[in-house]
């Protein structure tokens, strides 16, 4: 029916690979990105990368509601990406795609995610999913949601 044909045509449309799955979850983009970190995230550290508002929200929900034991911040003031030299490929890693509230966004291949990594990347792509390629091979979990990319309805959230 038409959630297929939505699903489907996500996929095409942002040209995610064929082995990659597509979910719409409800609460948007948050309910989206929450559902991943409360299901996938705990037995690896963690590293967190934020530069505006969202990231933010993603590393204190990992430090104060999930409260899991092993996590580093990569934090930058608005306006600036955050030095993200020492980011482990043997960790999980959480960051923002492009972050509309700060006027930052991730370099375009997402240099520091390493082809050989050992954790899962979570990446808030709401602001940049339809605006920019995704690197779609250093992305192991995407999210992002309709109202903010394309404009409409706020009550679901894409999860890939």
């Amino acid at each position: 029916g038409l959630l297929r044909q939505a699903i489907d045509d996500t996929k095409r449309i942002l040209q995610v690979p064929d082995d990659y799955l597509v979910g719409i979850l409800p609460g948007s983009d948050t309910g989206a990105f929450e559902a991943a970190m409360w299901n996938m995230l705990g037995p690896k550290p963690v590293d967190v990368i934020h530069f505006e508002s969202f990231g933010t929200g993603w590393y204190n929900d990992v430090k104060k509601v999930l409260k899991l034991p092993n996590v580093r911040e990569f934090k930058a003031d608005y306006g600036r990406f955050p030095d993200v030299s020492t980011v482990s490929s043997d960790n999980d890693i959480i960051f923002t795609m492009n972050g509309t509230t700060s006027g930052v966004r991730t370099p375009y291949d997402a240099p520091f995610l390493s082809d050989a990594r050992q954790g899962l990347t979570f990446c808030d792509a709401t602001s940049a999913v339809f605006a920019q390629p995704m690197p779609w091979s250093k992305l192991d979990v995407t999210t992002y949601s309709f109202q903010k990319a394309l404009g409409g309805e706020g009550a679901h959230g894409v999860l890939i």
